[in-house]
């Protein structure tokens, strides 16, 4: 079973709505909505915005289904001059920004408990899910996504978090969702559509494009599906 995790409904309802023999069950407070897409069995849940919610919604549906790889899904903003709204980063691997025990000599966003900064996701499905955009005509960019609690809208916090990290694309829940992965040895990818630069105009480029965004993301999943089987 492939599991399909996005923050916003905006994000994953239309890929909800197409589910077939579709069943909802919910744990943790989180609807997980099961059954098959392009003969595909899935489950789909909405985790909300933020790295815990990630983590909480990933480990419940690693516990409560038979989950065989997740694949994370949905809008962030860009970090590089490279990458512009509409654009696609298909992720090699994954940090957390906001992880700082620089204090005490440990190098900025080293994860405790597995000794890692960066998280790689799965080069096969990495691969699948580019190949999939490829088809739809997106342009597509691969790197590293910068994962922290804070909606970025700023030049100094964007600059230092591409300087420190190389990273291309920022927002709020995919490292959580890749360090459970990691963690429960569970295939992962993640997908996004950029909506906005990350900068002063992010305030007003994020509620313009992020439904454009997802639309964009959605209808990449769906090829994915189509294809994978």
């Amino acid at each position: 079973m492939l599991g399909i995790i996005g923050a916003m409904d905006v994000e994953v309802n239309t890929i909800k709505e197409k589910v077939e023999d579709k069943k909802i069950k919910t744990f943790a407070g989180i609807d997980f909505v099961c059954g098959y897409l392009e003969g595909c069995e899935v489950c789909v849940a909405q985790c909300s915005p933020g790295k815990v919610n990630a983590a909480l919604c990933t480990q419940a549906m690693l516990d409560n289904f038979d989950i065989d790889e997740v694949i994370n899904v949905g809008v962030g903003c860009s970090l590089s001059g490279e990458v512009v709204i509409r654009d696609i980063v298909v992720v090699r691997d994954l940090c957390q920004y906001d992880i700082d025990i620089t204090a005490l000599g440990e190098p900025r966003g080293l994860i405790n408990g597995i000794n890692k900064i960066k998280i790689e996701t799965s080069c096969a499905l990495s691969e699948a899910l580019a190949q999939s955009a490829k088809q739809l005509d997106n342009c597509i960019h691969f790197g590293t996504i910068a994962s922290g609690d804070t909606f970025i809208a700023g030049s100094e916090l964007k600059k230092m978090i591409n300087s420190e990290f190389g990273a291309i694309c920022g927002e709020m829940e995919g490292a959580a969702i890749a360090q459970v992965c990691y963690i429960n040895n569970v295939p992962f990818a993640v997908l996004r559509t950029i909506s906005d630069g990350g900068d002063k105009n992010a305030q007003i480029d994020y509620p313009t494009f992020k439904s454009i965004a997802a639309d964009i993301s959605s209808r990449i999943i769906l090829n994915f599906l189509k294809q994978k089987n």
